[in-house]
């Protein structure tokens, strides 16, 4: 009799357990952070330099302090990448759709060297440029050439290049969400939030910031809150592996850029 019942209440369990729905394992959510246009301040950039994680310093050739910047935030452990100015930017190293490939690569060159330490590259500015389909496949070559990657900033819709970048399988990486284009901290803690989201929904996002002083503010009080949200903050590098080429939803379909 004991026996029986014994029988009988461990098929109840079984069947119970069986019932029971499978607990979905939570989706983990990766945020990587650039800060723009840096080589003008040193003691603004160097709070870059004091956030509280990997974040990435994107520094342009044409600034008075771009060199020394770049050898700070190296030591400071932090990956550098070369800001390249692109049109409408204008300046010395500024790529214009008009000029030669020759000229192209002479400015490209030029800049490399006023920026040491560099992994890869994001543009400055670069509406116009980035809409080149054959300027921009001729870049992506190049910095395969130099072992370097690219970050398309994404100024423009009609942007071609992560496009061109995917086609010869240069490691390269869109930007999703833009922390400042309004300069309030209101605003930037608003797109900080939407920057999260994302990353909730599809796994990673990328942001863009600059140093001003009230995208720090937001950054130095909010960053350190990630880990509690969820959240893991990581550098571009892992993010170019987490993602391995792909475009995301608003860039592209199924993983192919349009």
């Amino acid at each position: 009799m004991r026996l029986r019942l014994l029988i009988v209440l461990l098929c109840c369990l079984a069947g119970a357990a069986q019932a029971e729905p499978a607990k979905a394992t939570p989706q983990k959510a990766y945020l990587t952070l650039i800060i723009d246009d840096l080589g003008q301040n040193l003691p603004r950039d160097r709070r870059v330099l004091a956030l509280p994680g990997p974040v990435t310093t994107a520094i342009m050739p044409d600034t008075p302090h771009a060199t020394e910047f770049a050898r700070e935030a190296h030591r400071a452990g932090k990956i550098v990448i070369l800001h390249m100015p692109m049109d409408p930017a204008t300046g010395p190293f500024a790529w214009h759709p008009e000029l030669p490939i020759e000229e192209l690569e002479k400015r490209l060159d030029a800049a490399f060297k006023m920026v040491p330490y560099t992994s890869g590259i994001n543009n400055h500015m670069g509406s116009r440029m980035t809409a080149q389909p054959g300027a921009m496949a001729w870049l992506m070559a190049n910095l395969q050439q130099r072992h370097k990657f690219f970050v398309d900033s994404r100024t423009s819709a009609q942007t071609v290049a992560a496009a061109e970048a995917q086609k010869i399988g240069l490691a390269h990486v869109s930007r999703d969400v833009f922390l400042d284009d309004e300069r309030t901290e209101a605003a930037i803690f608003t797109q900080l939030q939407t920057a999260i989201s994302l990353a909730k929904k599809q796994g990673s996002a990328v942001m863009i910031g600059h140093p001003y002083p009230q995208t720090l503010a937001v950054l130095e009080r909010e960053l350190p809150k990630l880990k509690s949200q969820g959240i893991e903050w990581i550098d571009i590098k892992q993010m170019i592996s987490l993602r391995g080429n792909r475009a995301m939803a608003a860039h592209g379909k199924d993983g192919i850029y349009r």
